[in-house]
């Protein structure tokens, strides 16, 4: 199965041949940005006519792209050709009528659009295709796997399900595009842009936006002035730190949303967090949102994240079927605590690929030896440098199927030495742990941070023994038997958890392997026995 079947562009190219460009991070993100600037949103009644709509719409500029999604209603996001069809179409839409309530003034890009006459225009409307915003159930993607015919095609069935679409992609870009709305009116020159799962090429639908307000062109406008006899510079506040500043930027921003933003809800401001920052849910695009200020080495772990998902289809089909899996057996958790994140799990897969032989993607010094003088990048004393152009990257000598990396990925944490060794994905080898966190995974920019310090033992504990289970399991498959029985097989029989499954079958296994071991590995999944793996993992 093609893993980009969706047409999705997350590692975009140029389509004119095969082998074209890849287009840098920098590159798709600006070309998004600007997309966002041309789009806006509008709230349709249940039924209508699309063609006369779009009509409508194309008389105050070309439209672009459209498409319809369900969210609290029926929506549907245009993007125009011209970023100035959008103030010729406000100068033609009216301020909402408010008998009940005194409307906020504020002329966003978001509109609700209405039949004059419901009953009489109602016979011509019709239901309009709706692109799907969310991912289906596991155990309607269970049922699909089952129909595979082989573990790498279960991979990219998975991954093609949960990946965000271009659709999806559209909306997040917007969603930052008016907040940025918002922030202009204060900072003109300022832009609000995603980072993390929404541009890494590795969020699922779904996936909170993580947005920053950036200032980098108000900083590079600063440095314009130095030629001449004179200089000028602009009269601005003096606050006594960063911090401070970012907290008092933030909490006007807030208030703004939470008073001004149509469909900004549930706004929190978190100012005294290590990174502060404003969480609210936007309704319109159904988002839970966090907006903070520049934060440089978060953007460059995306890019990071971005050129090894681009690399190699493997990569984030890997990652994709790694992370559901730890999800479904309670290894990792939406809510902050002692479990192992979607990052640092994220992370644990591309040094897995960095220690294949010949290895699948390159480690982070190699990178940085490819770089040049445009990406040289020192962000906090932290040495952020590598290649930017994935045209420069050699590609792979590396054949190793899915089938093959899935259990292999599980037999080789399922034998790790988390007591004694860390992961570093800069150098791309296992080295001594500084201190004694259960498990310790390098920051690769900030080398003095452990990214996983948050789990705990017994949380690790657990991590291991699903693994080591998950090796058995993909090791023992019988294809005849899984012809007659007709169970869940592969993948598939990974994404259900242990304890649910065939308690026949599970009885049958621990006949078959007849140790101690294994059946202790099986208790600690509870947690409630985990004496066996004292030697894997430490005290």
């Amino acid at each position: 199965m093609d893993p980009d079947s969706s047409g999705l562009g997350l590692c975009s190219s140029d389509h004119t041949e095969v082998n074209t460009r890849k287009k840098t991070f920098t590159e798709v993100q600006t070309e998004r940005l600007d997309e966002a600037e041309r789009t806006v949103l509008i709230k349709c009644p249940p039924r209508l006519n699309e063609r006369k709509l779009l009509q409508y719409l194309s008389s105050h500029g070309d439209v672009k792209s459209h498409f319809f999604f369900e969210n609290r209603g029926i929506h549907v996001l245009i993007e125009f050709s011209e970023k100035n069809s959008i103030a010729s179409l406000q100068d033609a839409i009216g301020i909402p009528s408010a008998a009940d309530h005194h409307v906020v003034p504020f002329k966003s890009r978001l509109f609700t659009f209405m039949l004059k006459n419901p009953v009489s225009q109602a016979a011509e409307e019709i239901s309009v295709q709706l692109s799907p915003q969310c991912h289906i159930p596991v155990k309607d993607l269970i049922q699909k796997l089952c129909h595979a015919d082989s573990i790498s095609s279960q991979m990219y069935i998975l991954l093609n399900e949960y990946q965000l679409t271009e659709e999806n992609i559209k909306l997040r870009f917007l969603a930052c595009s008016v907040v940025q709305d918002f922030a202009r009116a204060y900072f003109p020159d300022s832009t609000v842009k995603p980072f993390g799962s929404s541009v890494n090429t590795f969020g699922k639908l779904g996936c909170d936006v993580d947005m920053f307000l950036d200032f980098h062109d108000t900083q590079k406008h600063a440095r314009k002035m130095k030629k001449g006899p004179f200089e000028m510079e602009y009269q601005m506040k003096r606050l006594p730190s960063e911090r401070l500043a970012t907290q008092k930027i933030l909490s006007v921003i807030g208030d703004c949303l939470d008073h001004f933003g149509p469909g900004c809800v549930s706004v929190q401001k978190i100012l005294n967090a290590r990174c502060p920052l404003v969480k609210f849910s936007h309704q319109p695009t159904g988002f839970q949102c966090d907006l903070s200020v520049s934060n440089s080495i978060a953007i460059k772990s995306s890019e990071l994240l971005y050129i090894y998902g681009c690399l190699d289809p493997r990569v984030r089909a890997l990652v994709f079927s790694v992370r559901c899996w730890a999800r479904v057996h309670g290894l990792t958790n939406s809510v902050p605590g002692a479990w192992i994140t979607n990052f640092s799990l994220t992370m644990m897969v591309m040094f897995f690929l960095q220690r294949r032989s010949p290895p699948i993607i390159p480690t982070l010094d190699q990178l940085k030896a490819l770089s040049d003088e445009k990406d040289k990048h020192i962000i906090g004393g932290y040495d952020c440098s590598f290649v930017s152009d994935l045209n420069k990257i050699k590609p792979t000598k590396n054949t190793e199927t899915l089938d093959v990396l899935l259990g292999e990925f599980f037999e080789y944490f399922g034998n790790f030495d988390f007591r004694k060794n860390s992961i570093n994905l800069r150098k791309g080898k296992e080295v001594n742990k500084p201190e004694s966190s259960p498990l310790y995974i390098w920051n690769p920019f900030e080398q003095d941070l452990n990214i996983s310090k948050n789990v705990n033992q017994a949380q690790l504990e657990k991590f291991v023994a699903v693994a080591r289970e998950s090796a058995w399991i993909l090791q023992k498959e019988d294809e005849t038997q899984r012809m007659i029985n007709k169970e869940p097989w592969g993948l598939a029989a990974l994404l259900i958890p242990f304890g649910k499954s065939n308690s026949s079958r599970m009885k049958n296994r621990m006949k078959g392997i007849g140790s101690e071991t294994i059946r202790s590995l099986l208790d600690s999944l509870k947690l409630t026995n985990a004496n066996s793996l004292q030697k894997a993992v430490g005290k």
